[in-house]
């Protein structure tokens, strides 16, 4: 099973910018198997249907609308998947929702997961991740090898 680990979101907007930074610590601090990919998908919308259609498995970081306190920890399948910033519509890029329809009109659309956070800031211009952001960090990767386990994944750290 082909899996892919993606993290999603406009690092410009400080907490939306919460999928790539988590993606880009767990690629810093872990080691995966070969079929196993991460990647820091920023606001690629349709530029990830290559990556997505290589998938069987897509494990999608993100900040999610699900209107809990700051910091609350999602995991989302289904039509739930709207509540992950990345799947509502935007300015800035295609829906990934839509992105995933045209997977499937393709030929091939990856079972998906959001496993995600509830943002704090997400307007401002901003670098950094809200400290409270920061700090679920390390729950969001606790949360994505958990599902990587469930899927037979073994990993290390380095």
């Amino acid at each position: 099973m082909k899996i892919l680990v993606l993290g999603v979101g406009n690092v410009l907007y400080r907490d939306e910018a919460v999928g790539v930074k988590t993606v880009l610590k767990m690629q810093e601090e872990y080691s995966f198997p070969e079929n196993v990919r991460l990647l820091d998908g920023g606001t690629l919308g349709m530029g990830l249907m290559d990556s997505l259609m290589d998938a069987d498995l897509a494990v999608i970081i993100d900040a999610v609308k699900g209107g809990h306190e700051a910091g609350t920890l999602y995991r989302l399948v289904g039509d739930d998947l709207r509540k992950s910033m990345s799947f509502s519509d935007s300015l800035h890029q295609t829906d990934l929702v839509d992105t995933l329809i045209y997977c499937d009109l393709i030929g091939h659309r990856p079972d998906c997961v959001v496993i995600g956070v509830e943002p704090e800031d997400f307007t401002s211009l901003n670098l950094e991740l809200s400290p409270k952001i920061q700090e679920a960090v390390p729950k969001l990767i606790h949360e994505v090898l958990k599902e990587l386990e469930k899927h037979g994944v073994q990993y290390s750290k380095k």
